[in-house]
């Protein structure tokens, strides 16, 4: 058992399995008491059971920590705000929170419906936005608490997971909007994207160079959820295995001004390839890279 949560109370959703559960066991190593949510549903967001989140609890409370159950779907405000109001009734405060939960529909975009897009975009993105609206009302009136909220690598962009993209984009832009307007309360937030084993990751068509274990990521938030990382907000992490990395803030890189003050296609044709140009995008370069050792007969690497 550690210090480094010492006294805090946390809540994780998605906490039955994989990392989420990682998170919720290694908060409670340090000292925190835990709401484990979990709905517990499979990869593919049916067959719910309370079964998974009562397990980490049991496990929890095993190795002498304190934690409580939350079977509840976080894509409802009901949901979210359950989450919330276990940590305040137990324990009378919330000091952070952390928004695992996730489900996949995988589909190309030409192909998906409402039935891949929606139940994505609800657990990932409005399911953050759930918990996140609950937790900074109260951590506005505590005046201090940390905000958690997942990504991925695939914010960048996805072949077959257009939803799950479009998601964890969502969710950095939410980030760093909590991380401004809650800043002069004394709450945080801040993004991990993860690379780690998990249920999720196993269907990965490739070979990943970089990643790590579940216990990895958990390592990297219970540090952003402790005293040492209070001055940490708005940024993007990623933690795979043994790499840690920081995403850079959005920004121009380069502009172009119209003399005049006004634009026609022809003048956008003639000086915006030259002038303002285009940023390679590092997704379709690796694409293309894996289209070229796929016909080659070699398993692509990433």
């Amino acid at each position: 058992m550690g210090d480094f949560l010492q006294g805090k109370v946390i809540a994780v959703t998605g906490a039955g399995r994989g990392i989420g559960r990682a998170v919720a066991l290694g908060c409670a190593a340090q000292g925190a008491r835990v709401v484990v949510n979990d709905y517990g549903v499979a990869a593919d967001g049916t067959e719910p059971t309370s079964e998974v989140a009562d397990a980490v609890v049991k496990e929890i409370e095993a190795a002498g920590g304190e934690a409580a159950a939350v079977a509840d779907d976080v894509s409802t405000m009901a949901g979210g705000a359950r989450v919330v109001d276990t940590a305040v009734e137990r324990w009378g405060r919330l000091d952070g929170v952390v928004c695992v939960a996730g489900i996949l529909r995988e589909r190309m975009l030409f192909n998906m419906g409402e039935e891949e897009w929606d139940p994505v975009i609800a657990t990932h993105l409005k399911g953050t936005f759930t918990v996140f609206r609950a937790a900074a009302a109260l951590m506005r009136k505590q005046r201090s608490g940390t905000l958690i909220g997942f990504t991925s690598g695939n914010h960048q962009g996805s072949v077959s997971q257009a939803n799950y993209s479009s998601a964890k984009g969502g969710i950095i832009s939410l980030v760093r909007s909590a991380a401004l307007g809650l800043n002069k309360y004394g709450v945080t937030a801040n993004c991990v994207a993860p690379v780690a084993r998990t249920r999720m990751s196993a269907g990965v068509p490739m070979e990943l160079k970089e990643i790590g274990e579940p216990e990895d990521v958990a390592a990297l938030v219970v540090y952003l959820l402790s005293e040492r990382a209070r001055e940490l907000t708005g940024q993007v992490y990623t933690v795979a295995g043994p790499k840690i990395a920081v995403w850079a803030q959005p920004r121009e890189l380069r502009a172009m001004y119209s003399e005049d003050g006004g634009w026609t296609p022809e003048r956008i044709a003639d000086f915006l390839p030259g002038t303002v140009g285009s940023d390679p995008m590092p997704m379709l370069a690796q694409l293309q890279e894996m289209a070229r050792a796929a016909a080659a007969g070699d398993r692509p690497n990433a």
